[in-house]
């Protein structure tokens, strides 16, 4: 999970979800982009790359507590986590949330820390990702309405396998 603290490790071949061990007696199996499956990971993994060089919050601190910290790591009913990945300065954070079961959640709330306009800047639930394609708004407005300890939460339609990430 590449918003998970730690250093990442991007094997050669996981980029597309190759199905065998990577070997040096061979190639990678680059035939298997041609597979919508595979190509969409592809797509996923690149963009997940894009957002690490862009967002210091994923790698200024990631040997430090202090960059990062749960907000509902609890929730085993739904399996639902989310967590915040932070920068040094507060000012550019992350927002995750995985769903890790099949089951849609049209009416997920999650709780934050502050009351500052959360942007959608990753949605696995695009096409070019696998997705169903539907449509979210860009922009969610956090409501004084505690929830998972926090004193502002704000709903988004949390898809069956997805993942959405945010930027405050």
């Amino acid at each position: 999970m590449m918003g998970h603290p730690g250093k990442k490790l991007l094997f050669m071949g996981q980029e597309f979800a190759q199905l065998q061990e990577w070997s040096e007696a061979r190639e990678l199996d680059w035939y298997l982009l041609e597979n919508p499956d595979h190509k969409h990971m592809q797509n996923w993994v690149k963009k997940l790359l894009h957002i690490y060089q862009k967002n210091p919050a994923l790698y200024e601190l990631d040997s430090s507590w202090g960059g990062f910290e749960w907000i509902n790591a609890n929730d085993a009913e739904r399996s639902i986590f989310s967590f915040i990945r932070k920068s040094k300065d507060e000012k550019n954070n992350l927002l995750f949330v995985c769903n890790f079961t099949p089951v849609d959640r049209p009416d997920y709330r999650v709780g934050v820390p502050r009351r500052k306009q959360f942007k959608l800047v990753l949605n696995s639930d695009e096409t070019k990702y696998g997705g169903s394609g539907e449509e979210r708004p860009l922009v969610y407005k956090p409501e004084k309405q505690e929830c998972d300890g926090q004193k502002y939460s704000f709903a988004y339609p949390l898809p069956g396998y997805g993942v959405a990430v945010f930027e405050y």
